[in-house]
C-alpha cells in the first residue's frame, strides 16, 4: 500500500534570506551559496536538474553535474547526440534546478543554452579519468541497446582501440554547454511556510533587477 505522504513535512529553521545581504549580481550570490554548500562535503554537491523542451512539447528533466560557474553562466558536459543534446539544439530555452535540503535551499535558473568553444571542451576532456574518456566513446547515449553485454562489448572495443595511446581524443559528439541565465531565483526555507524567495531578472540593458516574491 502506498505510504500516506500527506503528513510528511519538515519545519524549516536553518536560515533566512534578506535583501540587504544579497549580491547585486545573482552569479555572485550563487557562488556564495555554492561555496557554503560545498563546505558540507556532500556527495555530488554540484548536482543539478537540467530541464529541456522536447519535440512533443513536454519538459524533460534529468540530473547532471555542474562543472563550471562563469561570470555569465553555468557549464556542464554531455553527449551532443543524447536526447537533451538534440532537444537543446532544437530549442535553446532551458531550466536548471539546484536543491540543497541540508541547508533548506533551492535555486531555479532559466536561460538560453549554447555549446562552449571546442578548445574548452578539449581541455576538460583531457582532465577526465581514462575510464570516463573511453565511456564517452562507448556509450550511444539515449539510444536503445540490447542489454548490459552490448554496452560492455562497446566499452571493450574502445579499450582495444585506444590501448596504444595515453592521449584519447575527445569524441566529436561530446562536449560542453553553457546556460546563460535570464532569471535566477533563490529560495530559503522558513518557519510557518513563510519562505524567503527572491528573483533576479535580467533587463534589456543588461542590469539585473531583484524582487522578493511570496512563497
Amino acid at each position: 500500500m502506498t505510504k500516506d505522504l500527506g503528513s510528511a513535512r519538515e519545519h524549516y529553521t536553518k536560515g533566512d534570506l534578506r535583501r540587504a545581504t544579497m549580491a547585486d549580481d545573482p552569479m555572485q550570490q550563487f557562488a556564495k551559496w555554492l561555496t557554503e554548500y560545498s563546505s558540507l562535503n556532500r556527495v555530488d554537491f554540484n548536482a543539478m536538474t537540467v530541464s529541456t523542451i522536447g519535440k512533443d512539447g513536454y519538459p524533460h528533466s534529468r540530473v547532471v553535474l555542474l562543472k563550471g560557474v562563469e561570470d555569465n553562466g553555468f557549464v556542464f558536459y554531455t553527449n551532443y547526440e543524447s536526447d537533451k543534446g538534440r532537444e537543446m539544439a532544437a530549442e535553446p530555452r532551458v531550466a536548471l534546478t539546484f536543491f540543497w535540503p541540508e541547508m533548506e535551499r533551492q535555486i531555479r535558473v532559466e536561460g538560453l543554452v549554447e555549446k562552449i568553444p571546442e578548445a574548452d571542451s578539449n581541455a576538460y576532456f583531457r582532465e577526465r579519468p581514462r575510464e570516463s574518456q573511453i565511456g564517452a566513446w562507448a556509450s550511444p547515449q539515449s539510444c536503445e541497446v540490447d542489454g548490459e553485454n552490448d554496452l560492455s562489448d562497446r566499452y571493450k572495443a574502445m579499450v582495444e582501440r585506444f590501448k596504444s595511446t595515453n592521449d584519447i581524443p575527445r569524441p566529436p559528439h561530446w562536449g560542453g554547454y553553457i546556460v546563460r541565465p535570464k532569471m535566477i531565483e533563490f529560495w530559503q526555507g522558513r518557519p510557518s511556510r513563510l519562505h524567503d524567495r527572491f528573483r533576479y531578472q535580467l533587463q534589456a540593458d543588461g542590469v539585473w533587477s531583484l524582487h522578493r516574491l511570496a512563497p
